[in-house]
């Protein structure tokens, strides 16, 4: 029956590597997605879960939707769309953070429009129209860090891991705006109905965080 299997939407890429490690130690391995081929989804009837990759900002609108119980995604994807779904978990991975950007010397002139380069414009609009500042958003989906650079734009608003790809471009931050990791989430009727199995599930992967963090 349907109702007997949760469906995980996980995140291409080493992200969602890692999260699925995390399900195998919480106990919901499936051997079939060790050794994918040209498969999208994989289940283990055995553990009742079945799983599919889809891309990771993707994942929020599969949950949301109902495609997929849950899923994991990360935190800048919940902020600046807004899913209506349930965070249910900081599962710990994909720690990084939101930041503010620009050319090194870079000094703000508030008697001009900002441009402001972001793959995440609502996260964007939102701090900045938390103090007034007038900006222009400029959205692109690649390369941010070459819009200061030539002159598109004057500040970026992106995701900084290291800050690696920052200095190689003579870029710095400027300002953190909130710290990412990896959630997972819950479609809203799935919990409802199928609460036992996700909050199984949810305290699996809290005792794996756990163990790993000690």
């Amino acid at each position: 029956m349907k109702n007997d299997i949760i469906n995980v939407a996980l995140p291409k890429g080493r992200l969602g590597d890692n999260v699925y490690e995390m399900f195998s130690k919480a106990g919901y391995r499936c051997p079939e997605l060790e050794n994918p081929g040209r498969k999208l989804v994989f289940e283990n009837s055995e553990a009742g879960i079945r799983y599919f990759w889809v891309k990771p900002s993707d994942v929020a609108i599969y949950v949301e939707k109902g495609a997929a119980d849950i899923g994991v995604a990360g935190k800048d994807i919940l902020l600046e769309y807004r899913p209506d779904v349930y965070e249910l978990l900081d599962v710990g991975l994909g720690k990084c953070r939101m930041a503010v950007a620009a050319p090194k010397n870079f000094r703000d002139d508030p008697r001009k429009t900002l441009r402001v380069a972001t793959k995440f414009p609502n996260v964007a609009k939102k701090h900045y129209s938390s103090f007034g500042r007038d900006i222009e958003i400029i959205k692109l989906n690649g390369s941010i860090e070459l819009a200061p650079i030539l002159g598109l734009s004057d500040v970026i608003v992106d995701i900084v891991e290291t800050g690696a790809t920052l200095r190689q471009n003579n870029l710095e931050v400027y300002e953190t705006l909130f710290g990412i990791s990896a959630r997972l989430i819950a479609n809203k009727p799935s919990y409802r109905f199928k609460d036992e199995k996700i909050k199984r599930i949810q305290d699996g992967l809290a005792a794996v965080k756990g163990a790993e963090n000690d």
